[in-house]
C-alpha cells in the first residue's frame, strides 16, 4: 500500500466519505442526487477511488468482513463463540434462522450496492479526466470495486439488481456475474493502458494480475471453463495483490473475531472437513491457518491472513488460480492436465504467501468424479476462510441444507428488509 488510510489527505478522505455515505439517494435512486454530490474534478474522483477501497475492505461493515464471516458460518468453517452475537449465531444455525433482518447479510447487500453506485459515479464522470494515464488508473479502481460488488451479489443471492435506481429490476445471478466479469475485463483493458498511480491513490493491488484472476474466478463460477482457463493462464503467480491494514485501519477479521474469544474462530483442527475431505495430518496449510491443533475456550486458534491488525488480506491466492485451471481441465474431462495442475498445489513448497501443502502427488482414482472431489478438497484447505466455499459447495454439488450429511446451512440468502421495504420488485426469499 502506498500510504495507509490515515495518511490520505484529510480533505480527500472527507470528500470520499461524504459522497459514499448518501446511501438512500445513491443506492435507491442516484438519478435524484443533487448537483453538490456530483464529482467535478480529478482529485474528487481519486478520493472516491480511495473511498471504494476503504469501504470494501475496512471494518465490520465491509464486504470483506461480511463475506468471510457469512461464508464461513454457512459452510462449517467457523464457529460462534458467544451466542450474544445473534446475527453470526443465526448464520451458523442457517436454514430458516437466517431472515431479512440479519445484520451481516444486510450489510453485505447494502454495502455492495453502495460500492456499485459510487463506482458508477466515477464512471459517469470519467470524462473530466484529461490525462490518459490518470484516467486508466481511476478506471482500474472503478471497475475493480464495481465488479467485486456485483460478484458478491451474484454469489449470495439468486437474483440482484444490476442497475442502480428506485424500484430497480432484479436479474438472475448468472446475469449479475456476467456483469461483474464485464467490469473485470474492462478493468483489464485499463490496466493494460499504462495507468499512472500517483501517491494520491491507495496502493496494494497489482491490477493486471488481479483482473485476470478475478475474471478467471467469475467465469469458473459461470461454468465457462474455456474463458476461465484463458484468464487464469494470464495470471503471474509470483505477483501479489493485497488489501493493507495498520493499527488505525485494522484487518477486520482479526479486529472483530480472531483477536478475542467473543465472536468467531475456526471450527476445529480439521477446518470443518470430515470423511474423504479431511486434511492430511502433515498438510502444512492447516498450521498456516491455525495457531495449533489444540482448541480451547480461552484462545482463538485462527491466524493465516488474520493474525494481527496489520496483516494483509490477498485479493486472490496463487493456489486458487492453479485450482481453477485444474477444475476447468477436469470439467472438460482432460484428466491428465487436471491432475498436473492439482499436483502443483499438493506438492507446493514455495508459495509466495507460505500456503504450502508439502504433500505427495495425487495417487487416487483417475476418474472425473474422483479428481473433481480432490480438487474440491484442496480448495477447502488452500482457500480456507476466504469467502469462496459457499459457491464452491454449490458448484461441486456437495450436500445442501436439506440433504443427509449437509455441508452448508444455506444455499442462498434472503433479501434484506432494507431492500424489501423500499423495492416492490424484491423477489420472494429462497427457502434455504
Amino acid at each position: 500500500m502506498i500510504h495507509s488510510i490515515k495518511q490520505i489527505s484529510l480533505g480527500l478522505l472527507v470528500m470520499a466519505m461524504t459522497l459514499t455515505s448518501c446511501y438512500r439517494d445513491e443506492y435507491l435512486n442516484p438519478s435524484q442526487a443533487s448537483n453538490e454530490s456530483v464529482v467535478t474534478n480529478t482529485n474528487g474522483l481519486i478520493a472516491l477511488c480511495n473511498g471504494l477501497q476503504f469501504r470494501y475492505s475496512v471494518s465490520r461493515t465491509s464486504p470483506i468482513y461480511s463475506t468471510i464471516t457469512a461464508n464461513g458460518l454457512s459452510t462449517n468453517e467457523l464457529i460462534v463463540l458467544n451466542q450474544g452475537n445473534t446475527d453470526e449465531a443465526t448464520l451458523q444455525a442457517g436454514k430458516g434462522n437466517v431472515i431479512g433482518n440479519n445484520a451481516v447479510v444486510s450489510r453485505l447487500w447494502e454495502q455492495s450496492h453502495i460500492i456499485k453506485a459510487n463506482a458508477n459515479l466515477i464512471l459517469d464522470n470519467i470524462g473530466i479526466v484529461g490525462d490518459a494515464g490518470t484516467k486508466n488508473a481511476i478506471l482500474c479502481y472503478a471497475h475493480m470495486y464495481k465488479g467485486l460488488a456485483l460478484l458478491q451479489l451474484g454469489t449470495y443471492w439468486e437474483q440482484a439488481p444490476i442497475n442502480v435506481g428506485a424500484a430497480a429490476d432484479f436479474s438472475p445471478r448468472a446475469a449479475v456475474l456476467a456483469e461483474a466479469v464485464k467490469n473485470f475485463e474492462a478493468g483489464a483493458t485499463a490496466a493494460a493502458g499504462s495507468p499512472v498511480f500517483t501517491s494520491a491513490f491507495q496502493g496494494g493491488i497489482d491490477f493486471v494480475n488481479a483482473f485476470a484472476a478475478l475474471s478467471a474466478r467469475t467465469y469458473n463460477m459461470l461454468g465457462n471453463s474455456d474463458k476461465a482457463l484463458e484468464w487464469a493462464n494470464k495470471v503471474d503467480l509470483t505477483k501479489k495483490s493485497e488489501w493493507s491494514y495498520d493499527d488505525v485501519s485494522r484487518n477486520p477479521i482479526f479486529d472483530v473475531s480472531y483477536s478475542n474469544v467473543n465472536v468467531c474462530e475456526p471450527i476445529d483442527f480439521n477446518l470443518g472437513l470430515s470423511g474423504a475431505l479431511l486434511p492430511a495430518d502433515n498438510d502444512g496449510r492447516v498450521l498456516f491457518y491455525l495457531k495449533s491443533k489444540t482448541f480451547t475456550t480461552t484462545a482463538n486458534e485462527g491466524k493465516g491472513f488474520f493474525a494481527a491488525n496489520g496483516t494483509k488480506i490477498p485479493v486472490y491466492l496463487p493456489g486458487e488460480v492453479t485450482l481453477i485451471k485444474a477444475e476447468c481441465f477436469a470439467r472438460k474431462n482432460d484428466l491428465t492436465n487436471a491432475v498436473a495442475e492439482l499436483n502443483k498445489v499438493l506438492t507446493k513448497t514455495n508459495d509466495i504467501y507460505g500456503v504450502n501443502a508439502g504433500q505427495a502427488a495425487y495417487a487416487g482414482e483417475q476418474s472425473q468424479s474422483a479428481v473433481l472431489t480432490e480438487i474440491y478438497r484442496n480448495r477447502c484447505i488452500e482457500l480456507f476462510n476466504s469467502g469462496l466455499k459457499l459457491e464452491d459447495s454449490r458448484r461441486f454439488g456437495r450436500p445442501g441444507p436439506k440433504d443427509a450429511g449437509s455441508e452448508r446451512t444455506r444455499n442462498f440468502y434472503p433479501y434484506p428488509n432494507s431492500e424489501r421495504d423500499n423495492n416492490p420488485k424484491t423477489p420472494a426469499d429462497p427457502e434455504v
